[in-house]
Order: C-alpha cells, then sequence, then structure tokens
C-alpha cells in the first residue's frame, strides 16, 4: 500500500498538469451539478410550500366567442356558484386582476414617504385558501374593505421596527387603508408573490359578463378535482347569470372551464392574461440533461485519466504481484486514491460554489444558492462524488491488475484492441455531447439575440419613458417643459408601454352582428406618427379626433383580416368609435406570442374615463443626444409638477429587454455550463492523448529512427482524433438539431436554423482537440528515440 502511494506521488510530480486539471475537471462538475440542481429545484418547487398544495386548483376558462382561448379569468358570480357546487370543494377564493399602486405614509411631522408596491384585491377566503404565516395580527373574524395584509419586509420597510398593524396608508385617490396583519414573506417560487393584498367587497364585480376575476379552490381530495366540472355544469342552473343563460347558450359561446393544479400553472404555454412567471418544461429538461452530461463526462475523464497512468505504473504493480501481493488488495488501493481524489475534488466544488454565489454570475439562477438552503442537494452531490470514485476507480484497478505479469515485466502488454474501443467509445460520448451543447447553446444565444435585435416595427432607439400617471391632469404642460430641452425631438403618451408585456388587456365589442374582442391600446392622437408605425390605408389619428364625441380606432392587419373590419365603420359595445385606418402587424406585444388583433384608440369627448387615457409618456430624443442631460432634465421637470414622489425614468429599449430577463438568465446559465461540459471534454481528451502517447512511446521512437518527422508523427495522431471527431459530430448534428427545434416552440417568432452554427460548432471542438493533441504529442515526438526504446 505505502508502494503503491509513493509511485502514485512520483506519477502525480511527472504529470503536475494533467493531475490538476483532472481535479479542476471533477471540482467544476460537482459545482455545476449542483447550482444546476438547485435551479431545478426552486423551478419544480413552486408553490409546494403551501399546506395541500397538491389540492389547490385554478379555473381557467375558453370562450371562443370573446376571442378567449384559454385563461384564468371567470365571472365573480360563476365563481361562486362554482365554489358551491360541490361538497367536495373545501373553500375558494377570488382575486380581482394584479397590479402596482402608489401610497404614501405621513410622518410625525407631517412629511410624506411615497412607495409603490405591488397590489392583490382578493376575498377573506383567500387566506383560508393558502398557507400564511403571519407574525403580526391575524385574518380574525370580519375583514373590512378597507383592510390590507402587508409583507413583513414592506412593513420593516415602510414602517421601520415599529408594530405595523394598526397603521395607515394612504392611497392615491385619497383614500386610506389600514393594516391588518402582516405575514412572513412568501418564498420567490410561487404564484402569488408577496404583495399588499386589498380587501374585494362582497358586492364588487358581480356582473355576469365581466370575465375579470381569477379563482381558486382547495378541494378535499385531488382525485375528485377532474369531476367537478362536468358536475358543475350538468346540475347547476345557470338562469341565475341572466334573461335566459342556460347550458345551451354557454355552449353556442364555445364556453368550457378547466381546473389546473397550482404547481403546473408555472409551466403553462398558450394562456392569455396570464402574469405569473413562466418556464419552459424543455429548458428544464435541457439543464437537467446538462447536469447529467456534466458527471457523466467528468467521471468518463476520471476514468480515462486513471487508465492513462498505467503505462506508468503497471510495472511497479505487477512486480508486487510477482513478489506475492493480492490482486484484491492492489485493487482497492486504486480504488481509495480515486475516492480521496473525487471527494478532496468535492471539497473544492463547494468552494466554487461560493465564489459562484458571491460574483455576478449569480443574477444568472433565481434561487438561493447558500449552501444551508439545500442540504439534500449538497449531500447528494457528495454521494455522487463518492459513487463516481469507486466507479472510476475499478476500472483501472482491473484494468492494471488485468495483465500476466511476466509479459508486463518484459513490455508486452501494449493497447488491446478492446481497451481502445472502449477509450474511443468513451471519447465519443464526450465529443457528441460537446458539439450538441455548443449548437445548442448557439441558437440560444441567437434566439436571445433575435428577440432583442429584430425590427418590431416602430422606433425603440433615443426613448426615454416614463410613468405619469401622477400627473395625468398636467399631461400637456409637462410635455411643453420637456420639449424646452433642445435634445428632445417629440413627446407622446399612451396607456402602457408597448412591447412591455405578453400581452395587453383585451375588450369586447360588436362588429356587424359578431363578437370580436381585440387588444385594447388607448394612445395620444400623436402617438403612432411619433412611434413610426406607418398608416397602410385610411388616416392617422388627428388632434380633433380627442374633440369628437366617441373617438377613433386604428386596428393591425391581424385585426382587420380576422375580424373582417372596413374602414369608416363603426365598433360598437358599451362606447361606440369610427375605424379610421389601418397598421401594419407591429410587435407590440413579446416575441413569445403571435401577433393577435390589437386596436389603437385616441379616447372621444364622451369617454375620458381614466382607464381610457393615455398618461404613461414616451420622449424621444434627437439621434446624437446628451442622454444623461436630457435625463435629468426629465427628473427635474418631474419634480417642479411633484416634488415628493418617486418618479421612474428608464429608456425604452431597457423596457423592451426585460421582458426577456428570464430568457436571457437561463440561456446564459445553459452557455455557460454548456462550456463547462466541453472544457470538461477537452480535460478528457487530454487524458487519452496521454495514455496513448505513453503506450505508443516505441512506437513513436521507431518511426522516427525510419523517417518519420515530428510533423509526420503529430499529424498521424491528429488523424485519428479527426475521424473520431467526424463520426461524432454525424450523430450529434440531428440530436442537437431535435432538442433546438423543440425549445423553438416555446417562441412564436423564432431564429432560422443556420448552417454555419453546425459548421462553427465542429470547427472549434476540432481546434480545441488539434490543440490539445498537438500540445501532448509534440513532446512525445521530440523525445530521444533511444531513451523510449531502452525504457520499454
Amino acid at each position: 500500500m505505502k508502494t503503491n502511494f509513493r509511485n502514485f506521488l512520483r506519477t502525480v510530480r511527472r504529470f503536475k498538469t494533467a493531475v490538476a486539471l483532472n481535479i479542476l475537471g471533477l471540482s467544476v462538475a460537482f459545482a455545476a451539478f449542483m447550482i444546476i440542481m438547485m435551479q431545478l429545484d426552486y423551478d419544480l418547487g413552486f408553490d409546494k410550500f403551501h399546506k395541500d398544495y397538491d389540492k389547490i386548483f385554478r379555473i381557467e376558462v375558453s370562450v371562443p366567442a370573446f376571442a378567449i382561448t384559454k385563461a384564468p379569468i371567470v365571472p365573480r358570480p360563476m365563481a361562486e356558484a362554482f365554489f358551491e357546487s360541490s361538497p367536495h370543494i373545501v373553500v375558494g377564493a377570488i382575486t380581482t386582476p394584479s397590479g402596482q399602486a402608489f401610497f404614501h405614509v405621513e410622518t410625525e411631522n407631517g412629511a410624506k414617504n411615497f412607495f409603490r408596491e405591488k397590489t392583490l384585491t382578493v376575498s377573506p377566503e383567500f387566506y383560508d385558501l393558502f398557507t400564511f404565516d403571519f407574525v403580526e395580527g391575524a385574518p380574525n373574524g370580519y375583514i373590512a374593505a378597507e383592510d390590507i395584509f402587508i409583507p413583513l419586509s414592506m412593513a420593516r420597510k415602510i414602517f421601520g421596527k415599529e408594530q405595523a398593524v394598526g397603521k395607515q396608508i394612504f392611497l392615491e385617490d385619497g383614500t386610506n387603508r389600514t393594516v391588518l396583519a402582516v405575514y412572513r414573506d412568501f418564498p420567490s417560487n410561487t404564484v402569488i408573490e408577496n404583495r399588499v393584498f386589498f380587501t374585494l367587497p362582497p358586492d364588487q364585480d358581480k356582473n355576469i359578463r365581466g370575465f375579470d376575476c381569477t379563482a381558486f379552490i382547495r378541494v378535499n381530495d385531488a382525485s375528485n378535482a377532474p369531476q367537478l366540472v362536468d358536475n358543475f355544469f350538468r346540475t347547476h342552473d345557470f338562469s341565475v347569470f341572466g334573461q335566459g343563460a342556460s347550458c345551451e347558450d354557454l355552449e353556442k359561446m364555445g364556453f368550457q372551464m378547466y381546473l389546473t393544479a397550482l404547481t403546473d400553472i408555472h409551466f403553462l404555454s398558450d394562456i392569455q392574461h396570464d402574469y405569473v412567471p413562466k418556464v419552459s418544461k424543455q429548458t428544464l429538461m435541457i439543464l437537467f440533461a446538462i447536469a447529467v452530461l456534466i458527471i457523466v463526462i467528468a467521471a468518463i475523464n476520471f476514468t480515462n485519466f486513471s487508465t492513462a497512468l498505467t503505462p506508468m505504473r503497471v510495472k511497479s504493480i505487477n512486480t508486487q504481484r510477482v513478489l506475492g501481493a493480492r490482486k484484491n488488495t492492489i485493487r482497492m488501493s486504486f480504488v481509495s486514491e480515486a475516492v480521496i481524489v473525487c471527494m478532496l475534488s468535492w471539497l473544492v466544488s463547494l468552494f466554487f460554489l461560493l465564489l459562484f454565489d458571491a460574483s455576478p454570475l449569480a443574477r444568472l439562477v433565481e434561487t438561493d444558492l447558500s449552501l444551508a438552503a439545500h442540504p439534500t442537494i449538497v449531500c447528494g452531490s457528495a454521494l455522487v462524488a463518492l459513487f463516481i470514485g469507486f466507479l472510476a476507480g475499478m476500472y483501472p484497478a482491473h484494468y492494471i491488475t488485468s495483465f500476466v505479469p511476466a509479459l508486463v515485466l518484459k513490455g508486452s502488454f501494449g493497447l488491446s484492441p478492446k481497451g481502445r474501443k472502449l477509450r474511443n467509445t468513451l471519447i465519443g460520448v464526450q465529443f457528441i455531447s460537446s458539439f450538441t451543447l455548443m449548437i445548442g447553446a448557439s441558437f440560444m444565444y441567437l434566439q436571445n439575440r433575435f428577440m432583442q435585435k429584430s425590427d418590431l416595427g416602430y422606433h425603440t432607439d433615443n426613448i426615454i419613458v416614463v410613468e405619469t400617471d401622477r400627473i395625468a391632469g398636467s399631461r400637456d404642460a409637462f410635455a411643453n417643459q420637456i420639449k424646452v430641452f433642445p435634445g428632445v425631438d417629440e413627446v407622446t403618451f399612451s396607456a402602457s408601454f408597448l412591447s412591455s408585456a405578453d400581452e395587453y388587456g383585451t375588450m369586447n365589442f360588436r362588429y356587424r352582428g359578431k363578437q370580436v374582442a381585440p387588444h385594447f391600446f388607448p394612445v395620444h392622437y400623436s402617438f403612432l406618427d411619433v412611434m413610426g408605425i406607418e398608416v397602410v390605408e385610411g388616416r392617422d389619428f388627428r388632434r380633433e379626433d380627442e374633440l369628437l364625441e366617441q373617438g377613433a380606432w386604428i386596428f393591425n392587419e391581424t385585426a382587420r383580416l380576422q375580424f373582417g373590419l372596413e374602414l369608416n365603420t363603426q365598433i360598437e359595445g358599451w362606447f361606440r368609435a369610427d375605424i379610421i385606418g389601418f397598421m401594419p402587424d407591429i410587435k407590440f406585444a413579446s416575441f413569445r406570442k403571435a401577433v393577435e388583433p390589437i386596436g389603437f384608440y385616441v379616447a372621444g369627448a364622451q369617454y375620458q374615463y381614466p382607464h381610457l387615457q393615455a398618461n404613461n409618456t414616451y420622449i424621444k430624443l434627437h439621434p446624437g443626444a446628451n442622454m444623461r442631460s436630457a435625463m435629468a432634465h426629465i427628473l427635474a421637470t418631474l419634480a417642479e409638477f411633484d416634488p415628493h414622489f418617486p418618479f421612474e425614468v428608464h429608456f425604452f429599449d431597457e423596457i423592451i429587454k426585460r421582458q426577456y430577463t428570464r430568457e436571457t438568465s437561463l440561456n446564459s446559465l445553459i452557455t455557460l455550463f454548456s462550456l463547462i461540459a466541453i472544457f470538461i471534454s477537452i480535460v478528457g481528451v487530454f487524458g487519452l492523448v496521454v495514455f496513448d502517447s505513453e503506450c505508443r512511446r516505441k512506437e513513436i521512437a521507431i518511426r522516427k529512427v525510419l523517417g518519420a518527422s515530428v510533423f509526420d508523427i503529430v499529424f498521424m495522431f491528429n488523424k485519428a482524433y479527426f475521424k473520431i471527431l467526424a463520426v461524432c459530430f454525424f450523430a450529434a448534428a440531428p440530436l442537437a438539431w431535435y432538442a433546438v427545434t423543440r425549445w423553438l416552440e416555446n417562441f412564436a417568432y423564432k431564429t432560422p436554423m443556420y448552417w454555419w452554427v453546425y459548421l462553427l460548432a465542429f470547427a472549434a471542438v476540432a481546434a480545441i482537440t488539434a490543440g490539445t493533441v498537438t500540445f501532448q504529442n509534440w513532446r512525445a515526438a521530440n523525445d530521444h528515440p533511444l531513451k523510449a526504446i531502452k525504457s520499454e
């Protein structure tokens, strides 16, 4: 045992670079594995902290007559009727559309501290359905309409260390709310989120035609959920929803109801009016596959590296066998060495994990990367390291003791065809993985770039945006004062910011006797002109359209074709307005969604309601204008209109990029770990090259004696690896194509499948491999031939 260890240390000293690379590869692999598994645990654990999470479902509906394909919105009367339709439903709760609210808290000296927080209006049953951990107060008994619930982090931010219960906040509309309870912050992986929860009055949103509530239920047993919808429509009297209402009427509308498990909401696609954070299951599968590949490649590398040391250790080992050492003892010695190296690498990987958590790269993941937050994953990775050490030590231990001692001492064992085939298979797995990962990561980068750089059909550069609902009454005065700055070109307004969401609100209208529900986007009359949106038929908005009694519409091409719209006709609903023009299909939402019908609307004099007003500001600057000075001027002007309010000013292109933060982070994460996997594969190539060059030293010496040059020998080795590369590339290319194609299904608009990406991936892996092979064999080819022959 002592002799074995001494021989191993001698080998380590002789091949310091190879040993260091191998430990580095293993430790990086373990760290990457833990980071990926922590992110997967975050996504797959959405809302599993709630008690009875597997019994909670969200109600979703499909109403083709209202252009609702599938959405988590339902009329409140229908939701409440559904809650009462079965004894299997333990509790039901309703929420109304979420958003953000500006409010302030008055200090003792009369000053006002302003805040902007996410809000959600919920029915009182909401606190029974989901799991809240209240640290101050509790929803005991009656909850008044003015009562609110806030998270602990918000209570500390607003009220400091003072008790928050009983304190008041004041909203923009002049009303006040009282803090009834403070709950402990939810984990970030939840569809509920930490919000200010307002209370839904008992009589609010009772319109059966108003699809504006989201409803959740908790059942007594998850197996009862599939029958609830059928039972509801089979037994319920829908006449309470209006005169003549019936199941037949709902069937004519194409109405359908669904129940989606709480833990599945995070993964839903092709759903409307759902603002829950989403992730693609294909993306998670790719991440998991990369985690497994990294571990497999690391295990292969370690096995190859241990085998690569065979020529340097086999004579010493078999000399011990001739002198009486037991084969099992020698094998256990090798396994112990491998386990020690793997566990040492695992310890180093914990250090790498801490470094990653402290670096800017930590922003690529959403989960907590601390070791204490994921004890199961940390301990599990230790077991994986132990298993790899045992498995990777068994093969070389068996291999190195499998030769007849006499033959080994004579130097006759060589490279067997069986061993060569196994090693080529293992390195082939690494090459296939490298090609697949490099191709996949390249297309993910191209798709992300495509989403951020593609022409949206309107201007995005040199535009500053700010939400100015706060000073809506002074909108025009604010615009005029902004234009005083010499760098400002134009100022315009809209109710929302383009491309800041996957979709926008729809509104139900009638057109020539048919129900239509376009996306609804109120704008200032100058909006299309300032944003560079062309009107292809009819005319653009004019100032006098704001003076019309009913206002005016301009629809996109999809709306015209889908609804059969024509110029100079009217859209009817709770208000009427003329169609004055049509525009091309601009990308008004994210690239995840196909272009849908949308109408830009300038509100007339009769309809000056808050939700129809365009009060969010776009400030277009001259090309080359000083952006910093312009930003300072805008902030100073805002302060003149409201000196206490904390306005937020952004560049428009940043608003658009923010839509793809999740994709950008995940794609960067996949790219990073793909590069790590490729690096580990190259370490494996290095180990195999070491093995080949050491075992073929005598062959190299004889070739040199017979006149072969160093170039000839290096070329011979490179040609052998090039053949393996070519075979692996043709195996990996269709695999990568299939994986990328499936992943791109998550987007309505996709980057082309460029052929040069495949060629670039092959060239990159081939260049790295050639460099590795040339580096190692250049030294072997330059050794004196007599030295190699004598050693044999």
